[in-house]
């Protein structure tokens, strides 16, 4: 039997649900429907959004044959297929459609081999993915596409594709509350196709005459329906909210976060890396302790596993969050690689290099070397710590914020007296 999901799936665009900032008047689609005049593009966004009937129905509204691939089981074969289809309904004055679901799917060699036909008009490429197209489609076929990107479908289109499904024959003596509806369009998470799904589960005993939120509950209870791939952009766009909710200085951003990915079965060692990178990277020397504690929380999860260690990561997030801020370190170490990366191997001055052997004894190494430990307040003050050839550098710079203040204050001190010894400003 055809799933119910297709036997719904629009024929016209206006039974179409969802996407009203992509469909908008005067949008490029829009456009392109209005008018007739197709071009390559490629969708992309999450399951159940839509990707695969847009396609569908822009093929349509210009009569246009519409050939449907998938790149998990199409090969180098089906795409000449495809090219020869073309070819013969251009040969019929008749346009083409190539729809490739799952088009991050395809090698490069594989992509690379629609370029020729997109570039002279043989067919419409339209392409459709659930991971970003920048990391996984090629950059030469994205230079000949448009990309659009499509939203999880909001609660309301959710609940009319759920009540259009009630309207069908199969259904039409169900009744259904609408707690029942709302707690379906819940659970489909954005994902109409998944909507459709759990209803026709709900449904498939025939004698069903109603449908309510306790049948429902029954049915899902052991379920996970929230979105969630560790491998794909919600993962990564989630650990990033996370990470600026915690610089943000946020607890309860970066918690929810947290738990969203702690939900969906994240590695809580990601989460644990992630908070050890921002204790460097965004409270630095402004609070110290930040990186030990990351690193307890780290270990206590490493010792006592989930979910019991989960609120010892959840500790550390905490404190981090409400730490005081300060990029100085990251900053520092940037500007010191990058000029690390345009210099060349400039030589260590003779005065910092080990006189470990007596051969560096006789070529002067560490002959004029001063120990700080020597000199007044331990400070060899105009003593370079640069290359002979390169100009003394100020990488670090402390902001007033937390205990990095006092640093501030002290190295500002340091940097002045060796300015005034040396004779150059600091």
């Amino acid at each position: 039997m055809i799933p119910l999901a297709e036997r719904l799936r629009p024929s016209t665009l206006e039974e179409f649900q969802g996407q009203s900032k992509l469909l908008g008047e005067a949008t490029p689609l829009t456009k392109a429907f209005g008018s007739g005049r197709l071009h390559s593009m490629i969708f992309w966004g999450p399951p159940g959004t839509g990707k695969t009937t847009l396609a569908r129905l822009l093929a349509k509204s210009t009569d246009a044959k519409f050939i449907n691939m998938s790149a998990v089981m199409s090969g180098i074969k089906d795409i000449r297929s495809a090219i020869e289809q073309a070819e013969e309904n251009r040969s019929h004055g008749r346009e083409t459609v190539v729809f490739i679901d799952e088009v991050h799917r395809f090698s490069k060699s594989q992509q690379d081999a629609f370029l020729p036909h997109i570039e002279d008009g043989l067919f419409y490429f339209i392409g459709a993915t659930t991971e970003n197209p920048a990391f996984e489609i090629n950059n030469a076929l994205m230079s000949r596409v448009s990309v659009y990107q499509l939203e999880p479908l909001e609660r309301e289109p959710v609940l009319r594709l759920l009540k259009r499904a009630l309207s069908i024959d199969s259904y039409k003596h169900i009744t259904a509350d609408e707690d029942a509806l709302a707690y379906l369009a819940e659970l489909a998470d954005g994902d109409g196709r998944k909507a459709l799904n759990l209803l026709e589960l709900a449904l498939q005993d025939e004698s069903a005459m109603s449908l309510n939120i306790e049948m429902l509950k029954k049915l899902t209870k052991t379920e996970n329906y929230r979105r969630f791939d560790k491998n794909g952009d919600s993962f990564y766009d989630q650990l990033s909210a996370l990470h600026k909710s915690v610089r943000g200085s946020s607890p309860d951003g970066g918690l929810y976060w947290f738990a969203r990915l702690v939900d969906g079965g994240c590695d809580l060692s990601v989460i644990a890396r992630r908070l050890t990178r921002i204790a460097s990277e965004d409270i630095g020397n402004a609070d110290p302790r930040a990186l030990a504690i990351a690193l307890d929380g780290w270990d206590a999860w490493k010792r006592l596993g989930s979910p019991e260690g989960e609120l010892a990561v959840a500790q550390a997030l905490i404190y981090l969050a409400c730490a005081p801020k300060s990029n100085a370190v990251y900053s520092a170490l940037k500007s010191a690689t990058d000029d690390v990366k345009t210099g060349g191997s400039e030589l260590v001055p003779l005065h910092l290099r080990n006189p470990s052997s007596s051969l560096g004894v006789e070529m002067g190494f560490g002959v004029a070397y001063r120990y700080d430990h020597d000199e007044p307040a331990n400070i060899a003050l105009g003593q370079s710590y640069f290359p002979d050839s390169h100009k003394r550098e100020l990488y670090y710079n402390p902001t007033d914020n937390g205990l990095e203040k006092q640093i501030k204050a002290r190295l500002d001190s340091i940097r002045q007296a060796i300015a005034d010894a040396s004779g150059y400003d600091k």
